[in-house]
């Protein structure tokens, strides 16, 4: 477990965890990134709105993108079925 440096909207943080130091400040890169968007959307609001704004657009990333994983899987699990009934017939 080791300590990270990183920036976010220029605020110092230090960061421990388990995960690479590489992956630590691509997230917090990425978190800065969210805030910066929400910031060029809104100039006046606060840094707490931002912050819900940011966290409001990276829920709804993931949200999307776990409905694009299902739909992936479902698809692959009906390929899978498909080929096994075809298999079947060779048998």
């Amino acid at each position: 477990m080791g300590n990270v440096e990183v920036y976010i909207l220029g605020q110092r943080y230090v960061i421990k965890g388990d995960a690479s130091a590489d992956y630590i400040k691509h997230l917090s890169d990425f978190v800065d990134r969210k805030l910066k968007e929400a910031y060029s959307n809104s100039p006046n609001i606060t840094p707490l709105k931002a912050a819900i704004l940011a966290s409001l657009n990276i829920a709804d990333e993931l949200h999307r993108l776990k409905d694009e994983y299902n739909s992936i899987s479902q698809g692959i699990r009906q390929m899978e079925h498909k080929a096994d009934t075809i298999i079947k017939l060779f048998d």
